[in-house]
């Protein structure tokens, strides 16, 4: 039996894998230690898994596959952030980052190969979407991150945000059942409430997400507060406008009981203005918003954009204050090895 006909074995229920092992005639508790393995031990294969016999590690890989990322190439920033590039078991490249701070250590993951959404100002939006991560290798990105803040900085990552490659709502089976596993007592154990979804804005998406009960964070990456703006660089909003997108992030936090957040880069000559202000003031007051994330733009080589000057930054963070917004200014991390938001593009 050759690779691609063999089940992967992550995909099995800790149930089913018992069910399995008596079958075979082995002892039900071989199932715990092989998801043990899988899922807290990170074993690459099944000669990792050191305490079950060579015959059965054997029968493992005669029945089974075990496809997990590798690491194709990592790069260190001067401000200790750290990108890899991961390569998939066929052979498809796909970027997560770490980002520490003095507080935080965070991982940023992607949630596809490439993306289909075209944003005008994100290196992903330029690439062709090729296919989406399963939740094994969403996972696997997270291991891999926390393997290097542990080495690095001798600290686990304490937050995971979904804000790499591709939109997390339009993979979201596998973006939900990656986040059972991140979270899991018998997976990282993450509470939830350290992990961040941002989307483009798909609103039936969010809807579900709402009727699904959703415990972690969500952030809308809404960068321009009008649809005539929003438009001309985010193409989703023209099937998923403002309004739609309002009206959903109202039934979310009436479901969730959860606030939600804003990103919003500000680009020279387009959405830094003061009346670009008082339309964020305006959406902000619509919305359960708890916070607004202003970013500084992050230049790509497909756009044209350009960041604003600091005095245009500290007058629109300055209108925000004054008219009670929530705001803060969001420096990025990484730039310099491509890294920083919306740079995600497998250079380097």
């Amino acid at each position: 039996m050759n690779q691609l006909e063999k089940k992967n074995i992550r995909h099995f229920t800790l149930a089913e894998l018992e069910a399995y092992f008596l079958e075979i005639g082995e002892k039900k508790f071989r199932a715990k230690q092989v998801y043990e393995w899988i899922w807290q031990k990170y074993a690459r294969s099944f000669d990792d898994m050191s305490n079950l016999g060579k015959e059965l590690r054997g029968h493992l890989s005669q029945s089974f596959s075990l496809p997990a990322l590798s690491i194709d190439a990592v790069q260190n920033s001067i401000d200790g952030t750290i990108k890899s590039r991961f390569r998939t078991f066929d052979k498809h490249l796909v970027e997560g980052v770490l980002i520490p701070t003095e507080e935080r250590k965070t991982a940023c993951v992607s949630s596809q190969i490439g993306c289909s959404l075209t944003c005008k100002f994100c290196a992903t939006g330029y690439m062709e979407r090729k296919r989406n991560l399963t939740f094994d290798e969403i996972y696997d990105q997270v291991a891999i991150i926390n393997k290097q803040s542990l080495d690095t900085y001798q600290q686990k990552l304490t937050n995971i945000v979904f804000m790499g490659m591709g939109e997390p709502l339009l993979n979201y089976a596998n973006m939900m059942k990656a986040i059972e596993r991140i979270s899991a007592t018998d997976g990282l154990g993450m509470s939830p409430k350290r992990i961040t979804v941002s989307t483009a804005g798909v609103a039936k998406m969010i809807t579900k997400l709402a009727d699904d009960g959703a415990k972690f964070k969500l952030a809308l990456s809404l960068h321009a507060a009008t649809d005539k703006k929003r438009n001309e660089i985010m193409p989703i909003n023209e099937t998923n406008n403002i309004g739609a997108l309002t009206d959903a992030l109202n039934y979310y936090y009436k479901k969730t009981k959860q606030h939600v957040t804003f990103e919003y880069i500000l680009f020279q000559n387009f959405n830094e203005s003061l009346k670009d202000a008082e339309d964020l003031v305006k959406l902000y007051r619509r919305v359960p918003a708890e916070l607004v994330n202003i970013i500084e733009y992050n230049p790509i080589d497909d756009s044209k954009f350009a960041k604003p000057s600091e005095d245009r930054v500290e007058e629109f963070m300055n209108y925000l204050e004054k008219n009670k917004v929530n705001a803060r200014l969001r420096r990025s991390r990484g730039k310099d090895i491509d890294a920083a938001c919306g740079q995600l593009a497998n250079k380097g």
